[in-house]
């Protein structure tokens, strides 16, 4: 924004304003990005998030949201792994500065890389329960996307054969499952109470029938089963991990972010 200053001579000057974030959580965290990026975004990349913030609170899902990431955007990995909520997550293997792309995200190398969330899987109520991912680069048959390794608990979403995936919430008998013709895009689950778990994949919603069984102390890690072998190799741009919240909402903000991103990035 430009503004007209009069001066006591009756000249004009030309003052520059430089535009801030409206939500304080937006502003904290673009902050902190940009500290670890070790200079500013770009005005509409900063508005973007912004935006995210604000809409998720106009939309009653953002205090479910309890541990997430933003891996886009940023200039550099590093700030890519600044938490947006939560505690930051451990880079393992590690990811390095040329598996992150400001636009698409980071991406998996499928045997030595992963993320722990440092969320731990009990620390939600046992019947209430989100999980969330915005794929960018499909993952491979049989891999995994978030996992708590909960045994007979497990809280997860993985791609089966072919285009088939799995959404299991703290019970390993009874997955909600989709079939999409691309396993892109946002991807998340909601246990709503004991016995509804809610998803959502490409655009469009599932639900099945699914008790609780219990709940993992193990943390959840994103590429891989925790505690087990890495065994992702797609491009992750966001996730989230938290209390139910309504899906359709969340992959409503999350995909204009990302589409936003991918516009206004040079």
């Amino acid at each position: 924004m430009t503004l007209l200053v009069q001066k006591p001579s009756g000249a004009k000057l030309l003052m520059r304003q430089t535009w801030a974030p409206a939500d304080a959580d937006a502003a904290a965290y673009i902050a902190a990005v940009e500290a670890a990026d070790g200079q500013a975004l770009e005005e509409k990349t900063r508005k973007a998030i912004d935006d995210f913030v604000i809409g998720c609170k106009a939309d009653g899902i953002w205090s479910a949201i309890k541990a997430s990431c933003i891996l886009a955007g940023a200039r550099t990995l590093t700030g890519a792994l600044v938490p947006l909520v939560g505690a930051a997550p451990t880079n393992v293997g590690p990811f390095v500065s040329g598996d992150y792309n400001r636009k698409t995200g980071l991406v998996g190398d499928g045997s030595t890389k992963y993320l722990n969330s440092n969320r731990a899987g009990n620390a939600d109520p046992q019947n209430s329960l989100h999980l969330s991912a915005y794929v960018t680069e499909n993952f491979a048959a049989n891999q995994i996307l978030v996992d708590d390794n909960g045994g007979s608990n497990v809280a997860r979403i993985s791609r089966g054969t072919s285009s088939r995936f799995f959404f299991f919430s703290r019970n390993s008998t009874a997955a909600v499952t989709t079939t999409l013709a691309s396993g892109t895009g946002f991807l998340g689950s909601s246990r709503t109470s004991a016995t509804n778990v809610n998803a959502r994949s490409g655009g469009s919603p599932a639900s099945g029938t699914s008790t609780s069984a219990g709940q993992s102390t193990n943390n959840f890690w994103f590429y891989s089963q925790s505690g087990g072998t890495p065994s992702g190799s797609g491009r992750l741009a966001f996730y989230s991990i938290g209390e139910s919240l309504d899906l359709t909402l969340l992959d409503a903000r999350v995909t204009q972010l990302i589409t936003t991103f991918a516009a206004v990035i040079p």
